[in-house]
């Protein structure tokens, strides 16, 4: 099994040191708002809200707001209307990023993206400019259990899910997209709600950066994380272990 995406862990960490309390809410909120405008508003039968209200709870958002957000949500003519968009282009030495959006302003979303791509030296694409250095697939987090990579495997094989990379900071559970769900579920059944669960851009081609270079596509990722239209970021680099420990620290 190889080691949990050092670059991965990265951003997760300077998104989670960076993103003000109130606006990682606004973006949670506004995904249980299209997920449940999407489908039925009870998360029992809506596996998207599911997934939304989980991720809620893991950041610790109240019920009482999650239940306030469904209903508004599911009231004919209440609440925002957002769309979902992407955007892709490529940042600094040539790293492909996609950048996921929920908005219900696309001319002031696609302004505030394609200035942060030119500030950090990059330029905003057409749509699949860059995608095809990506796979979509449902990736599930579940820190610490180091003592279960064995069992972890097995379920993960048994949940029908396509590998597992474990190391000493967790396991991370990847699956094709039309299996999540079920992945996610008998994974959770088994060990507990993840830490994170969604399908996502994963990376078939990384590019290695050092230190410097890093640092310069960091800055670009929490330009883009700043805007409350953007849901989701995605590059594909990678960086050592050393690295990683400093950019970490």
């Amino acid at each position: 099994m190889a080691g949990h995406s050092h670059a991965k862990n990265i951003m997760h960490r300077k998104a989670a040191q960076g993103a003000k309390k109130a606006q990682a809410f606004g973006k949670l909120i506004r995904e249980i708002t299209v997920s449940a405008k999407q489908g039925l508003p009870d998360p029992a039968m809506n596996p998207r809200l599911r997934a939304a209200v989980k991720a809620a709870l893991v950041a610790n958002m109240t019920r009482d707001t999650i239940d306030r957000a469904i209903k508004r949500a599911s009231q004919a003519g209440q609440g925002e209307e957002y769309q979902e968009v992407r955007y892709e282009g490529y940042g600094p030495y040539g790293v492909a990023v996609i950048v996921e959006a929920l908005t219900d302003n696309r001319n002031r979303t696609a302004g505030d993206i394609r200035s942060a791509f030119a500030k950090a030296g990059g330029a905003l694409g057409e749509t699949n400019s860059v995608s095809f250095q990506f796979e979509r697939k449902g990736v599930l987090w579940f820190p610490g259990l180091a003592d279960k990579a064995d069992e972890m495997l097995e379920a993960a094989i048994e949940a029908g899910a396509l590998d597992v990379e474990s190391d000493a900071e967790g396991h991370e559970v990847t699956c094709a997209p039309e299996d999540f769900f079920a992945v996610r579920d008998a994974m959770e059944a088994t060990f507990g709600s993840p830490e994170s669960a969604k399908v996502e851009w994963v990376p078939n081609v990384r590019i290695d950066l050092d230190e410097e270079k890093a640092r310069d596509i960091l800055k670009l990722i929490e330009r883009l994380d700043e805007s409350d239209d953007v849901q989701n970021v995605y590059a594909n680099f990678e960086v050592s272990e050393a690295v990683s420990q400093r950019l970490s620290a």
